[in-house]
């Protein structure tokens, strides 16, 4: 399908203290999250004023992005929608027809298989379709946990995190992958039929080539930001319980690397940078966090790559056999059963 935008499609974030309660609402509506755990939440978006860095960054990738396809030929205004705050999806939807487009490839602010990581996103070019009368068509691009260029900037942001620590703890550095948890069950539909648990696997994939261009034989993936109820299982261990065990085994020194965020997130500066690196200094452990990619050139630079190996129908530049999916025009799954979402609503995860 001939293109004629590029449509960067995200999660959303508070932008002041008054949008705090709402956007919070509209990410667990329909999935039973008690108040109390709303309020919890709110805790932590006020405690940076009430300002998701989301937005921001987001809108800094796209500046990126402008300048990468200006300086290679791509003639594609970008657009910016999000799910759960301004500007809304829909929003966008609408004014990409006003302006006369009629077909756009879509970059999600994900790099994952999975419901939220992938399935979700299908669903928002859907809603935000129906909601738009004679609406572009949509084409969202494939999952990138792999691309040569993600994997690059994710290495020198660990390499930079380990010349951070003290010189005598450099060499006993343990090297940590964390991720968004989602529900077990949520990681056992993702993925189609006889593929599954394809979020985890491409989680673990992604940290396997992460570890091998830093020279790191030895690592470990753990887990962040589980938000449902205790009763139901998420994917362990938890990031803060990992320096635990950490600590009993004598390791002093320890680089984390949030290999599935692409950009630093409210999860990030406060899962990590906060709660994180005030464990680790508790357990007199020197701490240091690897920079998410969103912000290094080389993020806008595999943006284009996508966006052209779309056009030209070019292989795939990929360093993983595993599969590599989510590519589907206006929000088609890419096969019956993929990434469907397990019957239980208070298990809907909240990953990016």
């Amino acid at each position: 399908m001939a293109v004629e935008a590029l449509l960067l499609l995200s999660f959303g974030g508070p932008e002041r203290p008054e949008d705090v309660m709402p956007f919070l609402e509209n990410v667990t509506r329909g999935r039973g999250v008690p108040p109390e755990r709303l309020a919890e939440v709110a805790q932590h978006y006020l405690h940076f004023g009430g300002v998701s860095p989301i937005n921001a960054l987001n809108l800094d990738i796209i500046k990126a992005i402008e300048a990468e396809f200006a300086s290679r030929g791509i003639d594609l205004p970008v657009y910016f929608g999000n799910r759960n705050w301004h500007p809304m999806v829909e929003e966008t939807v609408e004014r990409m027809r006003a302006d006369g487009i009629g077909s756009a490839l879509v970059f999600p602010t994900s790099a994952w298989g999975g419901y939220s990581g992938c399935r979700q996103y299908h669903e928002d070019i859907v809603r935000a379709r129906a909601a738009v009368a004679d609406a572009p068509e949509l084409v969202k691009l494939r999952q990138y946990y792999d691309h040569p260029l993600l994997i690059e900037a994710f290495a020198d942001g660990i390499r930079a995190a380990v010349e951070s620590l003290p010189a005598e703890r450099r060499a006993g550095a343990r090297l940590v992958f964390t991720a968004h948890s989602i529900p077990v069950s949520a990681d056992d539909a993702s993925g189609p039929p006889g593929e599954r648990a394809l979020y985890s696997r491409q989680v673990a994939e992604s940290a396997r080539l992460c570890a091998a261009a830093t020279g790191f034989d030895d690592y470990d993936v753990v887990w962040q930001s589980r938000s449902g109820p205790p009763q139901v299982p998420w994917l362990e261990p938890d990031i803060v319980d990992h320096l635990d065990a950490l600590g009993e085994r004598g390791v002093d020194a320890v680089v984390i690397c949030p290999v599935g965020f692409v950009s630093d997130h409210l999860e990030v500066i406060w899962d990590l940078d906060n709660e994180a690196k005030e464990r680790a200094a508790e357990l007199g452990m020197a701490f240091a966090r690897a920079a998410t990619p969103g912000p290094d050139p080389r993020f806008a630079r595999m943006v284009a790559d996508l966006v052209q190996e779309y056009r030209e129908g070019a292989a795939p530049e990929r360093l993983s056999a595993m599969p590599g999916l989510g590519c589907t025009v206006n929000g088609v799954p890419c096969v019956v059963g993929c990434c469907e979402l397990p019957a239980r609503p208070a298990q809907r995860p909240v990953a990016r």
